[in-house]
């Protein structure tokens, strides 16, 4: 069983090979809403060169003869790299982090700079400011520098400045509407649909924003959104019925559109615009 004490001896050891910084206990279970079913994500933060022949080596021993590790960038730009294991029973997932790029994010969060990247499993794409929300929301494990919780500090505050863009980028969200409906009479269902995501992720992040909470990943960003202070009970379902009650005709893409113009006026509400 992959208890606490198991998790530490996993981290040092992963901070013992060259080029490793840190490594820091990430989603559901840094969380503390974890299934006995859920993954185990352990960001392996490095700087310079990564010594990832070492890493595969661990790795074998941890999870058997056939596991392997990517070199940095084989997973993309933005998810990096690392392994997908399975330990003790448990599937465990090394994520590469940089941590240069990591202190870029923090500091283009405070200025209130972010863009979303594109990337293959990110459908509305990365946010910059993910890599510094995802050490604000984890739990350090190993950290011989002191590094990661030197950021972990600092990033416990929610930077004003960004707070401020993510409530003003719902201009995209509007945008996102009106290019939409023109689509309604064509019968483009797969745009319509395509718009009217971009317009509910948007809307998450907004509302987190404001909210002074990190988000992260689209996986669970409505519920998440839910489950703010001061929204209401059933935003959530009505975020997802946007999506859910698209149709191929004019006519259920229209009421897609209409349901989807009412939930961005109560989220410009939300955030005080």
């Amino acid at each position: 069983m992959l208890d606490d004490a198991r998790l530490l001896d996993i981290a040092r050891e992963l901070t013992a090979v060259r080029g490793v910084v840190g490594v820091l206990l990430g989603g559901s279970r840094a969380r503390g809403d974890a299934t006995p079913e859920s993954d185990v994500d352990l960001g392996v933060y490095y700087r310079g060169s990564l010594d990832t022949a070492a890493l595969g080596a661990l790795a074998r021993e941890l999870a058997g003869p056939h596991a392997m590790v990517t070199e940095p960038g084989d997973w993309g730009p933005w998810v990096d790299g690392g392994a997908w294991l399975h330990v003790d029973g448990l599937a465990v997932d090394w994520i590469y982090r940089d941590v240069e790029r990591v202190r870029t994010s923090w500091d283009d969060a405070r200025q209130g700079r972010y863009r979303f990247h594109a990337q293959v499993g990110h459908p509305l794409g990365v946010p910059d400011f993910a890599y510094i929300g995802e050490v604000a929301l984890g739990r350090v494990l190993s950290d011989p520098t002191g590094e990661l919780a030197a950021l972990r500090r600092q990033a416990a505050e929610y930077p004003p400045a960004l707070r401020e863009a993510l409530v003003a980028g719902l201009w995209e969200a509007e945008f996102s509407l009106r290019i939409a409906r023109k689509a309604v009479s064509r019968a483009d269902a797969t745009y319509v649909a395509g718009c009217l995501f971009r317009l509910v992720g948007l809307s998450a992040h907004a509302l987190h924003g404001h909210a002074g909470r990190w988000l992260v990943n689209e996986k669970g960003a409505v519920a998440s959104a839910a489950r703010l202070p001061g929204v209401p009970a059933d935003l959530g379902r009505r975020a997802h019925g946007v999506l859910t009650g698209l149709g191929p005709l004019p006519g259920d893409l229209e009421r897609a559109v209409a349901s989807a113009e009412v939930l961005l006026a109560d989220v410009r509400a939300l955030c005080g615009r």
